[in-house]
């Protein structure tokens, strides 16, 4: 795996030149590996590593002698036991593994995934989809546990399409940011770090690392409480380093009590080997799994294997692996070098020949597509590869599955945040743990039938969030466009369910929501949610039901709000669609200008702002301001030319010491003047600005600049529910600090 990632890390000191250069030498080795019989390429490496070392030490004094301004900082970028804005890093030494220090980090509280996945999440018993993530070494965009500034950040949405997502780097303990759990979780997706050793260095660590059998065991467990602190479910493990036969013994050991503690720490949980060495100690790539790395697969959850294999390899690994043939993960590389079918574009080679021989496969890098910056932009060349993924594999997770459910097709970036339809937030961000269920949106390769354009929109204005889905193109006066949101499993009970969407739109262009049901005993039943019971529809469902409409007193105008109560006891919910349709006059009586747009093909435009599906005894009562103890920790005043800023650490908790069960936080600010402090109760017109978001109970705020005359601040934190319900602002707890010498 070292060469897939190692051929795009650009590192600019001396020591990182070195490291770069060494790259780059692993992977001409690598290419070199099938003609080149593995003796000479030993040799030839030992012989160009020589050299490496040379080019090291030359840049090392090269850089001692330049002035003190010029020489690079060899402290870490940021010392982890203060407080600063909040940031994912991995692990680097055995030594920070051993001390436990991370957990006495200020960032580690910051860290610790707020979504679990669902109880029972074991893995399905058919050939699943393991997706490794590989962009430039790791923690870019999405290290800020917070959230970021930038809409382009790499982002995933298609979930419904994988059943394990391993987050990799090339530093010893990859520890995954929270936002990648949070939302991989939500949509029933499992979540690995990584262990990796590698180059001299690697050999170093596993000297320390295997030396007892009791060391073994130690960083094994050091290992697991990670795992479970942070709330991951276990680790991809790539020794990729020679050893000698007699460190095979304690490596056995590391790998077996990895997998039982982790099992008896967190059920469902996983450790998977990655194939690199043998049982001899050899750095061998095998390609399939056989007798040189079956011993490792014997006793954890799986193996990776590497991706150079040949089109028969999976079969015969399947036959090795026998009754535990999904467990073989077939490696891919999405960048294609020396990979089956040649990746990219043709993934699906690949992809087809394991799924037909009945194993499991493993993406390795699909952000090829983000790095290469394929055309036409990120968003279609995203849609347009994992819809490749789709037709070879199928949909391997559905939702929803339980209730509530909901949805505002947000996919963790945009350029504005809407609450309720109204924008609080009008700059560019980014942030994966704000997904909420992404939709099964079907990419159309090529023209289509349909005239109705859909896709999610981070532009046009949304109800919460920052995207919505937008219906646009022409529509004919009588004509409907059905588009695919979500396949569930979702098993409906004796208690009435609520579907309540929202809905913006011009002129007669309508959106409704195409229900459709299952019953092994009824048989199948399709519903239809739409503003008017009309004829046109009467052959396609079942029923066509007209919701109630909905008003909110804060809510934003041009947003309608709908809802219908839904009995189907014994039925499953199996799809759900959007039908574009028009409205059509009633009893013949309408405005001169609807009535064109009914007549003549015209144009069609609607937004999807959310749905939420939820029972009656689900409504969220959030506890009130009273309940909560909100402090500010970690004040930090600064500033210059009679420009202040605040830095300030803000963590609330119940008084009755329970557990809160929001899993997201809206914080923000009034910046009161003396006038406006007296009247702490009333809240001035546009007074309150939004902060940002916290998925855990506390929230870091970073050099806000204080206008003048500031006397103090008050800090609100707004309650978020899993189904989309917002605390209203008034009833937020909050915590006051008045601003230093006023």
């Amino acid at each position: 795996m070292t060469k897939a990632i190692a051929a795009r890390s650009f590192l600019p000191s001396s020591f990182q030149t070195h490291i770069f250069l060494k790259s780059r030498l692993d992977l001409i080795l690598q290419c070199l590996r099938p003609f080149i019989a593995c003796k000479t390429l030993k040799s030839l490496y030992n012989f160009l590593n020589i050299i490496l070392k040379t080019i090291k030490m030359l840049l090392g004094i090269i850089m001692s002698s330049k002035s003190d301004d010029q020489k690079s900082d060899p402290t870490p970028p940021f010392d982890p036991s203060k407080p600063s804005i909040p940031i994912s890093y991995p692990i680097k030494t055995l030594e920070d593994l051993d001390s436990r220090s991370y957990f006495t980090s200020f960032h580690y509280p910051f860290n610790k995934s707020t979504v679990p996945l669902q109880p029972n999440s074991a893995l399905a018993q058919r050939p699943r989809i393991l997706v490794c993530h590989d962009l430039k070494g790791g923690y870019l965009d999405d290290k800020w546990v917070q959230g970021g500034n930038n809409f382009g950040a790499y982002a995933i949405w298609h979930w419904y399409l994988m059943d394990v997502f391993v987050y990799f780097s090339h530093n010893l303990v990859t520890l995954p940011p929270p936002c990648w759990i949070n939302t991989a979780h939500r949509h029933g997706v499992k979540v690995l770090g990584t262990f990796i050793t590698e180059w001299d260095e690697g050999k170093a660590i596993c000297k320390k690392l295997l030396s007892t059998k009791e060391s073994a065991h130690k960083y094994a467990e050091r290992l697991v409480e990670l795992a479970v602190a942070l709330g991951f479910d276990g680790w991809l493990l790539n020794i990729e380093v020679e050893l000698e036969v007699g460190q095979i013994p304690n490596l056995k050991e590391f790998v077996g009590h990895l997998t039982q503690t982790m099992h008896s720490s967190l059920s469902g949980s996983l450790i998977i080997w990655y194939d690199s060495i043998t049982i001899d100690g050899k750095l061998s790539w095998q390609d399939q799994l056989n007798e040189k790395n079956k011993p490792f697969f014997d006793i954890c959850d799986g193996i990776f294997v590497n991706y150079t294999w040949k089109e028969d390899y999976p079969k015969l690994s399947a036959t090795v692996a026998g009754d535990r043939k999904f467990d073989v993960y077939m490696g891919i590389d999405v960048f294609g070098r020396n990979t089956y079918g040649g990746g990219k574009w043709n993934t699906n080679l690949a992809l087809d020949v394991i799924k037909k021989a009945d194993v499991s496969a493993a993406l390795f890098a699909p952000g090829w597509v983000y790095e290469t910056n394929q055309p036409p932009d990120f968003q279609t060349a995203q849609n347009r590869w994992w819809a490749l993924v789709e037709k070879s594999w199928g949909i391997v997770q559905k939702y929803p599955k339980v209730l509530p459910f909901y949805s505002n097709f947000d996919q963790g970036h945009g350029y504005h945040i809407s609450i309720d339809g109204a924008q609080v937030f009008s700059t560019q961000w980014n942030n994966i743990s704000s997904q909420t269920f992404q939709p099964f949106l079907e990419y159309a390769d090529g023209p289509t039938s349909n005239a109705i354009k859909v896709h999610v929109d981070f532009k046009e204005s949304s109800f919460n969030g920052g995207g919505n889905l937008t219906f646009k193109g022409i529509l004919e006066p009588k004509g409907s466009v059905s588009t695919r949101l979500f396949v569930g499993e979702l098993l409906m009970g004796d208690l009435p369910v609520h579907f309540t969407y929202s809905v913006k739109s011009e002129g007669n262009s309508q959106v409704g929501l195409s229900l459709e049901f299952s019953s092994k005993m009824k048989g199948k039943k399709k519903l239809l949610l739409a503003s008017q019971r009309m004829n046109q529809f009467s052959s396609q469902f079942s029923e066509v039901i007209v919701p109630r409409q909905l008003t909110k007193p804060d809510m934003a105008p041009g947003w309608v709000i709908k809802e219908s109560r839904i009995a189907m006891n014994g039925y499953t919910l199996t799809e759900i669609h959007a039908l574009c349709y028009r409205q059509q006059p009633e009893n013949d009586v309408f405005t001169s200008e609807v009535r064109s747009n009914t007549l003549d093909p015209a144009e069609y435009f609607a937004v999807l702002g959310h749905i939420r599906i939820s029972t009656s005894d689900q409504n969220t009562e959030f506890p009130p301001s009273t309940s909560w103890i909100v402090e500010g920790q970690d004040v930090e005043w600064g500033g210059s030319q009679g420009s202040n800023t605040l830095s300030l650490k803000i963590s609330w908790k119940l008084k009755d010491g329970k557990n809160p069960l929001f899993l997201r936080y809206n914080i923000y600010v009034e910046k009161l003047t003396e006038q406006s402090a007296r009247t702490l109760g009333r809240t001035r017109e546009g007074g309150r600005e939004f902060v940002g978001v916290a998925q855990v109970e506390a929230f870091y705020v970073s050099n806000l600049v204080l206008p003048s005359g500031t006397s103090s601040l008050k800090f609100i934190i707004q309650m978020c529910d899993v189904d989309g319900t917002i605390q209203k602002l008034d009833d937020a707890p909050f915590f006051q600090l008045n601003v230093e010498g006023q």
